[in-house]
């Protein structure tokens, strides 16, 4: 039975949806499981952008099967599917959607699903999606995270950073979650590492403990907790790889992956906090006045969005190694 959720305080029309799940559900699995929603909407659409094409996801079934609808449908779709419990969003890798236990059994027996029409979830933000055992609908609340917002603003003009390396957006609305008050606790968060949080933590945490008591708030206790052993065996390796400062091109071959999906572990590597030092690499692919460059650009840009930065500069340099130098300027600045 699909979990309540907005669509239960909607007057919205319903339709047979069922199609568009299992579309959404077997997108999710073929990409595997690393995706964000844009990049999913993407290649249902049929969008031949630089990352459906550097991943070959224009050569799946799935590719294009919703060509006919727009981005923001199926977004709305995606939610939909994770509303009712069938997509979660990777407790490692933020913004990252993987199917539930629930999801993998509806393709192996799809039944009815109805959907609502032109429901507008853009003010739940990329990180919305339900995790198990928390609320359907706005997941955050939005007064402290509106106050979180503005701390990051101020650290953030303190040490002379942009905001998004203090603490990005889905960081702050998952603190706005669940409340947490001890540097443990701030662990727990995605995207928040031992340097992140040693170097930025105190402000947010002594807000959120202040916060809560004057609002009152109870708090759960039962918040779900990463550790080191949930990392993937593929995540280790690499990490140990770079560390004996082994060739990217050696690694990706040790596992028999392309590029493109080495350079998206690394970065979901750095995005949870994990510094990479990656320096003997880029020595070798970029002298030190370009490394300047892009250094320069990701440290006065308002957002380390990658397609920004490939218009920005990349006449001067590939995608890889735009890339590879924001995990450098992250792993410096951020973790």
């Amino acid at each position: 039975t699909p979990a309540c959720c907005d669509n239960c305080r909607y007057d919205r029309e319903k339709y047979d949806g069922t199609q568009q799940v299992i579309t959404a559900l077997k997108t999710v699995k073929l990409t595997g499981e690393r995706f964000l929603v844009d990049h999913l909407a993407n290649v249902i659409r049929g969008i031949d952008d630089q990352y459906v094409l550097s991943y070959g996801h224009n050569e799946l079934d799935v590719y294009g099967a919703g060509k006919d609808d727009t981005e923001e449908y199926w977004r709305s779709v995606l939610r939909q599917v994770a509303l009712h419990n069938l997509l979660e969003k990777d407790i490692e890798q933020v913004g990252v959607l993987r199917l539930t236990k629930e999801g993998h059994a509806y393709l192996q027996n799809p039944a009815k699903v109805e959907l609502v029409k032109d429901l507008d979830f853009s003010d739940l933000g990329e990180e919305s999606f339900q995790q198990e055992g928390e609320r359907a609908g706005l997941a955050y609340d939005e007064k402290l995270f509106a106050l979180l917002k503005t701390l990051r603003k101020k650290v953030a003009k303190e040490k002379g950073l942009p905001p998004y390396v203090v603490f990005q957006d889905p960081s702050l609305e998952e603190m706005a979650t669940t409340y947490p008050q001890t540097q443990d606790e701030l662990l727990q968060i995605n995207g928040v590492g031992r340097g992140k949080a040693g170097k930025f933590g105190k402000p947010f945490l002594q807000a959120i403990k202040s916060y809560v008591e004057e609002n009152e708030i109870t708090t759960a206790n039962d918040v779900l907790i990463k550790s080191s052993g949930q990392k993937s065996k593929i995540k280790i390796f690499i990490i140990q790889q770079i560390d004996r400062k082994v060739d990217l091109e050696e690694i990706a071959n040790a596992k028999s992956m392309p590029m493109g999906d080495l350079l998206q572990e690394i970065e979901n590597i750095c995005y949870s906090g994990t510094r990479l030092n990656l320096d003997y690499y880029l020595e070798s692919m970029l002298d030190e006045e370009k490394q300047d460059d892009i250094f320069d650009y990701f440290m006065e840009s308002e957002t380390d969005d990658l397609e920004e930065a490939i218009e920005e500069l990349g006449d001067d340099y590939t995608e890889e190694e735009i890339r590879l130098m924001r995990v450098k300027f992250l792993s410096e600045i951020a973790n």
